[in-house]
This record gives structure tokens, sequence and C-alpha cells, in this order.
């Protein structure tokens, strides 16, 4: 019987002794009514404080044990706590208030949950009403052998005695808030308590007339009934466990079981006692969690947790049982020669197979920002009812990731077929418009199929290779499927992995750059050079630029490079130019760094650059920056602005990769460009006699046209003396290619020079 006293929680106090005393006076207010003692109820109180105080550090020990509960309800007994209801009102109390007062407020850090706290008083409480019964009834067999010994001299008030005593320990079975049960070594059940009963369905004889050993259920734990048979034994007292029971009507009856082995005076075991709480409440709110965690709160789907575990389920090996093996084997069958030969059962069983759908929605990004999130979630709810229809073989399902992302997963030996089945199944099921407030929207969505043997790859392998394979389906225009391909996964990671490191790569210094020589095609002298970066990768080499350059301006890392390799390439300038000044340098004196067109937008171009140029101190005319064409088609005078005030301080600006770009030629008079340097394309043509005509023309065109604005030319990617010879009558003004020098060290370039001075 729990107090009716209330306290009041905003008065409790904050000390974790001064919550110990309250919980105390709370238990001594309960009790001491029903105490048989001289002491008062303050004495009494403090007697009690050292029992609550063993309850409490029970409660948190790190390796729970509740003995020492045990010694607590024999405590009690000893304080003479032996009135009927003195048992219930301290079982009360105890799962009351012990955990409010003694729970987190002793547990700052939280190691234990609630329902941890909950599960381990419940415990105490059996071990708590354990202790006191058999201290009871210690003290009964006591009380009993002192009435025998003056039985002559007082049988009357021993018998009354006995009486009390015995109605005392009913009262406390009977009133106990859990359900408790006494059976013999045989297991044939003697008694049962009215909260058992309850627990069991309200038949008293239903559960009286039951052997032990008929309460098995499916979902025993394995050791449960290995530790009975030890304490019934008498190889150990006690044992506790999470027990299921059908109670008479079918139903599941989960609970906490203790069962305790009671011996007699002598240590002999007499009987067992179970203490049983009814958990089933406590578990179904446990499964409904676990059902919240494991599924999408918008959609009903699995959600990424619960997809996982099916994936890993599917993608582990089968393993053969000694069972399994003895089926398989194959069955000799006699024949007419002697011989043997296999019987059906040697066929070798299908290997397990998977097929997974990585699918992402085309555009939703558009609808969420267009309608809303609101309108957004209905369209998910939606897909995720057409995709659930998609999936309803046995071993389909389908998963929501998160955002527009789902994955649908198919198991089997005949995953190839089915899996493109079930592909072309939600692309069609995606197809039909969806009704949004009043107006209609196509649904696109692009997949990437991974399908193969169980065994072979990780859940993240194969997660991370439909991702890499629906993107890829993404870049083909979307609403469509594309089957994995080992080596584009290989390409895509190999990308990813280079863009991760390419941060740290600046800061160790893992970037060096390569000089090719720009030479003036009337006398064949070094102009200049163009400075190519390259990346010393500690595991893929060395990469040029197309391997990384896109990377690095995806990244942003492209301005912080840029402005590296501007500032290397001019210390060289400065460096040849000093040695030109000393007479041990002919040249080149003019050196050619590329501009990306993210490098273009940014606004600390022009002062970057100003900033090298004086610290270092290269003259501004010995720098030329090369800008695509592609870069400045289009380009508003925002973009040209940055260009121009560094053409007014005499860089020159030249138009890379000129004729690629469909640009209109009128243009070149607005651009502040000095050079043309024409795409290799122009010129293959002429790399032998006779020239192509047509080349022929195209590039003289150009020169006349290059000639007539002031604007010098350039070629790139002469690789034969017929195609250097051909610019040269063309009036081209400086070449560079592999004919003149493939790009290399600045030391390179200063034997080149010098042989052309000689």
């Amino acid at each position: 019987m729990v107090p009716a006293e209330v306290p009041d929680a905003e008065a409790e106090p904050d000390g974790l002794e001064d919550r110990l005393r309250r919980f105390v006076t709370i238990w001594s207010r309960a009790i001491f009514p029903a105490t048989a003692t001289s002491l008062t109820r303050p004495e009494f109180e403090q007697h009690l404080l050292p029992l609550a105080r063993s309850l409490r550090d029970a409660l948190h020990d790190r390796i729970f044990d509740a003995t020492p509960a045990h010694g607590v309800g024999a405590a009690l007994v000893g304080a003479h706590c032996t009135d009927p209801d003195a048992l219930a009102r301290s079982l009360g109390v105890v799962d009351a208030y012990l955990v409010l007062y003694c729970g987190e407020a002793a547990d700052p850090a939280g190691e234990l949950a609630a329902d941890e706290l909950r599960a381990r008083c419940a415990r105490l409480q059996a071990t708590f009403a354990a202790g006191f019964a058999q201290a009871l009834r210690e003290r009964t067999l006591a009380e009993q052998e002192a009435i025998a010994r003056s039985a002559l001299a007082a049988r009357g008030a021993a018998e009354d005695a006995l009486h009390a005593t015995e109605a005392r320990f009913r009262a406390v079975f009977e009133g106990a808030a859990i359900g408790i049960g006494i059976a013999d070594l045989d297991g044939r059940v003697l008694e049962v308590n009215d909260t058992l009963t309850r627990m069991f369905g309200g038949l008293e004889h239903h559960v009286r007339s039951r052997n032990v050993s008929e309460w098995v259920h499916p979902d025993d734990a394995p050791q449960v009934w290995g530790m009975y048979k030890e304490l019934i034994r008498g190889e150990r007292d006690n044992f506790r466990t999470e027990k299921p029971f059908f109670r008479n009507d079918g139903t599941v009856l989960w609970t906490n079981l203790t069962v305790s082995l009671l011996r007699d005076v002598d240590g002999v075991p007499q009987y067992q006692l179970a203490l049983l709480e009814d958990t089933t409440e406590r578990r179904l709110l446990t499964l409904r969690l676990r059902y919240e965690a494991t599924h999408d709160a918008l959609t009903g789907l699995p959600n990424r947790t619960l997809f996982f575990e099916r994936l890993e389920k599917a993608l582990a090996p089968a393993r053969e049982t000694p069972k399994d093996a003895a089926k398989g084997e194959a069955k000799s069958v006699g024949t007419k020669d002697g011989a043997k030969e296999a019987g059906p059962a040697s066929a070798p069983r299908p290997a397990a197979r998977f097929g997974l759908c990585y699918l992402d929605l085309d555009g939703f990004k558009a609808i969420n920002d267009s309608l809303g999130h609101s309108a957004g979630d209905r369209m998910l709810v939606e897909v995720a009812d057409r995709l659930q229809s998609c999936a309803t073989a046995p071993g389909e399902m389908v998963a929501r990731l998160g955002g527009d992302e789902f994955v649908a997963l198919t198991t089997g030996p005949d995953t190839q077929r089915e899996v493109g089945e079930l592909a072309a199944r939600i692309l069609g099921a995606l197809a039909t418009p969806i009704s949004l407030d009043g107006r209609e929207f196509t649904v696109r969505g692009s997949i990437g199929i991974v399908e193969g043997k169980a065994g072979e790859s990780t859940a993240a392998e194969v997660l991370r290779s439909a991702d890499i394979t629906m993107y890829r389906a993404k870049s083909a225009g979307g609403n469509r499927f594309e089957h994995a391909d080992a080596e584009a996964d290989a390409r895509a990671i190999t990308r990813h992995g280079l863009t991760t490191s390419l941060p740290t790569a600046l800061e160790r210094g893992e970037f060096f750059i390569e000089y090719q020589p720009l030479v003036h095609l009337a006398d064949g002298t070094v102009h200049g050079a163009e400075a190519l970066v390259r990346w010393s990768h500690p595991t893929h080499g060395v990469l040029g630029p197309d391997r990384f350059i896109p990377l690095a301006e995806h990244t942003g890392l492209i301005v912080p490079l840029g402005r590296w390799v501007l500032e290397q390439s001019v210390l060289q300038a400065r460096a040849w130019q000093e040695e030109l000044a000393a007479g041990t340098f002919a040249g080149p004196v003019r050196i050619n760094v590329n501009l990306s067109p993210a490098q273009l937008h940014h606004p600390g171009l022009v002062a970057d650059t100003v900033e090298v140029l004086e610290r270092i101190g290269l003259p501004p005319g010995s720098l030329c920056l090369e800008v695509t064409e592609s870069a400045l088609i289009g380009a508003d005078e925002d973009l040209l602005k940055p260009l121009r005030q560094l053409a007014e301080m005499g860089v020159d600006i030249a138009l890379d990769d000129f004729g690629t770009g469909y640009s209109n030629l009128a243009n070149l008079r607005r651009l502040p460009v000095s050079v043309l340097k024409l795409d290799r394309s122009f010129t293959q043509g002429m790399q032998q006699h006779p020239a192509d005509p047509v080349d022929l023309k195209i590039v003289e065109g150009i020169v006349s046209l290059a000639h007539g604005l002031e604007l010098g030319v350039t070629v790139e990617g002469v690789e034969t003396g017929a195609q250097a010879e051909h610019l040269r009558r063309l009036g081209c003004d400086t070449a560079q290619g592999w004919y003149y020098a493939r790009p290399g060290p600045p030391e390179m370039l200063h034997t080149l020079s010098m042989a052309d001075a000689v």
C-alpha cells in the first residue's frame, strides 16, 4: 500500500543525502503504524536510513546485484516489522519512490536508462520480498522451536503466536504487488497469490493445476531451463531472466522472472519460490519504439537502418548447416552394371543473389522550391505508395533513404532478370502524372542498378556502386536506369579520392610546374614559356591538369592553387631575367600562366596579380595570362573589367583555344586580348606536305584577321617540321609543341635557349 501523501516536487531537496532522507521519511510514515517496536518514529527512521542507502547503492551498482535487498527484507523483519501490511507497504514505497528519489539524481552522468532503473527496481522488490519471506519463515520456525521448548508452560500462547505469524505471512503473500508462486522440487505448483493469478487470466485452478515444466515458450532464452535444472539440483540459489508465458486465453505474458530455492534449516532444498513482474506493456512499447526507429515517419517505408539490416542479411554468404549438407549429398543409385549415379538430391542449390535499384527523383528540388515542402512531402508519399506497389513479390522490399532517394531490393536465384524488370516497373509507375494543388506533375527518376552474388561485397560497397551508377544515369539525361560498371565505379572512386585529397596536397607541396617553350617561328629562338602545373600524387603518380583542374574548380581550390602557380611562375621568370642580365641565359623572359573561369570570377584576381608582380619584381609586360575562349563567350563588362585593368597595366591577355568556342568574331573588338592562341585542331592537316588546303585557308584568314586587329598569333600542338614551316609561311608569330620540346623543368629551357644563342 503506497502512502496517500504525495511529496511536493517543488519542495524536494537537491542533495543526494537529503533525497535519500526524504525517501526514508516516506517509508517510515508508511510502515511505522504497522510496526511492533518500542522505538519512536524518528528513531525508527534512523534505523531505516542504512537500509535505504543499501537499496540505493544496489540500484546504481555498475554490476547489478540485488542481494543487498534480500538483507534489507530480513532486516525489516528483524526490526519487528512483521505486521501483515508491512511488506506490502514497503514494496509499494520502493516501487513508487526509490527510482524517483534515488534514480536519476544519483546518476547525473545518465549511465543508466530509465527502463534499466525500473527493471532493477523491480528485481530489488522481488529480492526484498524473498528476503522478507525467508526471514519471516525463519523467524516463524524459530518461534515454533521456542514454542516446542515451552509447550508445557505456554501452549496456548505459543499457538496464538504461531497463528498470528502464519496470518502475517499469508497477508504478505497475498498483498504483494508482484506475482508470487511456490512449487515443490518436482515442479508442482503449491501456492500462488492473487497477483499471479490475475497475471495468468484470473483462474486460480488453471495455475495451481499446472507443472512448472509445462510453461515452456518458443521464445524462451536458450539458457533458462538449464538454470532451472541447476536450481532444482541445489547447484544455484536463484536465477533471473526475462521469460514469456502463455496465458489461459492464448495471449502472451512477458515477465521479469526471479526463481529462488528455499531450503530447510539443514540447508536441504525444499521449495522453489518464483517472483514475476508483468512487463508486457513495457515490451509492447519497446516494439513500438523499434518500429518507429526503423521506419520513415513520412512515408511509412522502411528507413535506412532497417534497409541496411536487410541488405546485410541478403549479402551474407549462405552457410550450409550439417543437416543441409546431409540432405544435399548425392544419393547413389545402383545400375545394371554395378556403377553408381547421382540421384536427384545431388543437384547443387542455386547461389544466393541480390539486385538493388537506387532511385533519385529528377528535378524534385524545383517542386519543393516552387510549391513548398508540404507539397513536396505529399509527392514523396505518393511516390512511396507507387514504389510499394512495384515490389510485392517475395524477397522484394522498398525503403526510403532520405530526401528523394529510395531503394528497392530483390533477392533470389534469378535477380539478374528480376532487378531489370523491377527498375522498369518503377519507371513505369512514376510515369503517371501526380496531381498536386490542382496541377499535374510528371515525376522522373534516375536509377542505378547493382546485381550480383551474395558474399562478394559489403553493404557499403553495394550502395556506393549503386549511388555512382544512379548519377551516371542522371548525367545521361535521367528518366532511365543504368547497370553498375566496375570500371566506371573505379573512375568515380578515383575522382572522389582525388577530390578529397586536393585540399591537403597543396599544403604538402605535391604540386610542381613544368615549362613548355614558346618559339619564334621566324628565327626559331625561344620567346617565352607556358607554365603547366602537375600533381605528384603519392598513389597515382604524376597527374596532368586534365585530371585535377576540373576537380579543383568544383571544390573552389582552384583560386589558391592558381595563385600558387602564378607566384611560382613569376619567380621562375624573374630568375630567368636575372640570368639573362648576367649573360648566362639567352631567354625566355616571358611567362604564360593559365587562368580558369573560376579565377576570372574571383574578386581578388587583380589585387593578387599586382601583389605577386610587385613583391617579386617582375615587369607586367613579362607576364601573359591565358584565358580560354569558351570562358569569355557572352562575357559581360563585369567579367571583362579585371582583364581590362590587367591589360592596362601591361599584362598580356591571350585568348586560348581560339576557334573552339563558336564565338562571334566581332567579340574580338571588345575583348582586352593581345594574343590569339590558335587551337591545334586547325593545324592537324599541315603536319605533312602537301598540307590540307582548307586548313591553310582557315589559318591564313585567322592570321590576317588577328594582325589586322594588331593581335599576335600563337599556335599550339606543333609536332612536325613541315607543320612549323607552313605556319611560318602563313605569318604565325610563335608556336609551341613537341616538335620543339615537351614540357619539362626550367633547366631544360635553359639548355634550349643557350643552343639557340650559339
